[in-house]
């Protein structure tokens, strides 16, 4: 059973009705999980040629989703992290290729003087998670988090293998923007991408926009019989600490500054900040990042198993090349995903960037059937010409 058709609305370019197909699809009974309230926006040029919501920001059904509805992207939020700091590149504070001690001294602590940048933002520097029990609420002070992680001794030998960062690379970038700024990365995002227009993507959820937050629903509980063979990384990563989706509904969480987990966005924020990548680096029109700059970000810097995801991933400098064919068929695709659904990415090649917000979590770690679905219907439309 679809969810009423009075549930979905928005507008859909002649071209592109396959992807308001799967949208609706996903409310579907058969769909596991099938969406709560969810959205998608895909920009063409710049221009919204798929804007849809559908169903509702709470369990009670009470609340419609609306085109300005926020909701916690998780790990989605890292792409909008890595064009903040692709940004700083532009502007000459960092370079891809300089060693992170060089811009911040005390990180070269136990053998990690020679970690580069780019290897810092691919998940390669072996500080997957932390060696030290650390609590929940201890999440919320990046700056401590950042300074444990800089005198931390890796997990292996910087730059010899890959173990996706789900909460540590926020705190990394975030020392790493600090120590060449001497401000911290929400201030430089939130000057960076509302300097003109509504990026409508923040870190944290600034109180003032708080009554059009969804609530989540969280996933079924995990299945960690897996992780009983997991590299000791890999099971920092995920379970010191355990993030719980009820974590995100605390006014701890929204007031903390997590740029690997915590952002808070709509579909059409996403769309747009990533449409920088698909525009030759303009936001709005204006230009943000040069070329070189944009061939740093999005050239694959890793790409081997992940210790922790289990796939052959192709990282970039904070990005994920979609080799793995998450968003689509065309691998020179660049974007992040988050825990629960939520993704967005860029097609340089066809001018396009899409992204998906949702309220009701799936359990899949990578390749939830929701956002699978409707990648595949971006590249069935014919108002691509591909």
């Amino acid at each position: 059973m679809i969810e009423p058709p009075e549930t979905v609305s928005g507008h859909v370019a002649p071209g592109f009705e396959p992807v308001a197909a799967a949208f609706r699809q996903n409310f579907a009974a058969e769909r596991e999980p099938p969406d709560l309230g969810a959205a998608f926006v895909l920009l063409r040029d710049g221009e919204a040629v798929v804007d849809l919501v559908g169903g509702y920001r709470d369990p009670a059904r009470q609340d419609p989703w609306t085109r300005d509805t926020l909701v916690n992207v998780y790990s989605t939020t890292k792409a909008v992290t890595a064009l903040a700091i692709a940004a700083l590149v532009e502007r000459g504070h960092i370079a891809y290729d300089t060693a992170v001690a060089d811009l911040w001294p005390a990180f070269a602590a136990a053998g990690k003087d020679s970690v580069t940048v780019g290897q810092l933002l691919s998940h390669q520097a072996g500080l997957a998670g932390f060696r030290e029990p650390v609590s929940l609420e201890a999440l919320y002070d990046s700056e401590a988090r950042a300074a444990q992680l800089a005198a931390q001794t890796p997990w292996h030998a910087p730059g010899a293998d890959t173990c996706y960062h789900p909460m540590t690379f926020g705190f990394l970038a975030d020392g790493l923007v600090r120590a060449a700024t001497g401000r911290d990365l929400r201030s430089w995002m939130s000057e960076l991408f509302h300097r003109s227009g509504e990026a409508d993507c923040y870190l944290g959820c600034p109180r003032t926009e708080a009554g059009r937050v969804a609530t989540l629903v969280p996933p079924p509980a995990a299945d960690l019989s897996a992780l009983a063979n997991a590299p000791p990384d890999a099971l920092a990563a995920l379970t010191n600490p355990a993030v719980t989706a009820e974590a995100a509904a605390t006014k701890a969480w929204r007031g903390a500054s997590l740029p690997a987990a915590n952002g808070h966005a709509s579909a059409a924020g996403l769309a747009r900040l990533l449409a920088i990548v698909a525009s030759g680096g303009r936001l709005d029109g204006e230009p943000l990042l040069g070329e070189e700059t944009l061939a740093g970000l999005c050239r694959v810097r890793s790409e081997r198993p992940d210790r922790l995801l289990q796939l052959p991933l192709a990282w970039c400098a904070g990005l994920l090349r979609n080799t793995a064919g998450l968003y689509g068929p065309r691998p020179e695709v660049y974007g992040h995903s988050g825990w629960g659904g939520s993704f967005a990415c860029a097609d340089p090649g066809a001018g396009i960037a899409f992204a998906y917000v949702c309220n009701r979590m799936g359990s899949d770690l990578v390749g939830d059937p929701r956002s699978s679905s409707l990648c595949r219907a971006v590249y069935e439309c014919a108002g691509l010409d591909l």
